[in-house]
């Protein structure tokens, strides 16, 4: 259960309270630019490692689920997730890093275009999936933003 819980929380980041949903995107954003500088910057590694926190996320939004209830502020390795959707196939400067943030909360926070209609599925896909598809939105705006900046 604390694996769970330490995961859900993404390392804790969770237990602040009010905004630890932007504080755990803050955190991705800033270690997605930290890694980029150190020359691990590249599609298929980020890749993955996006597709297994989404799973991660799962594995766990199922387990404290009935712990906690239907997508607990707490949980925020959505988050997570959706920031790495965000920034997957961007080149990771510090103003695409910046736009790609406040895009995906914008998404995250306001839930246009079917993004709340995720957070109806079952368990760990209804903690994950909003975010995902925020995530796969604020792409699409910040790959037209890089092409015509």
């Amino acid at each position: 259960m604390l694996f769970h819980k330490l995961s859900a929380t993404s390392l804790g980041i969770g237990y602040i309270g009010k905004g630890a949903g932007t504080a755990a995107a803050v955190v991705t954003a800033l270690v997605w630019y930290g890694i980029s500088t150190l020359g691990y910057e590249g599609f298929l590694p980020a890749f993955f490692a996006t597709i297994m926190i989404i799973a991660l996320g799962i594995w766990s939004g199922n387990v404290v689920e009935p712990l906690w209830g239907k997508d607990h502020n707490r949980v925020v390795i959505d988050e997570v997730a959706g920031m790495c959707i965000t920034l997957l196939w961007i080149p990771a400067t510090p103003v695409n890093i910046l736009v790609g943030l406040i895009l995906f909360r914008f998404f995250d926070i306001l839930k246009p275009l079917f993004i709340r209609k995720m957070e109806a599925l079952p368990g760990g896909w209804g903690v994950m999936f909003d975010d995902v598809l925020a995530g796969i939105y604020a792409n699409i705006v910040l790959q037209i933003f890089i092409r015509f900046n």
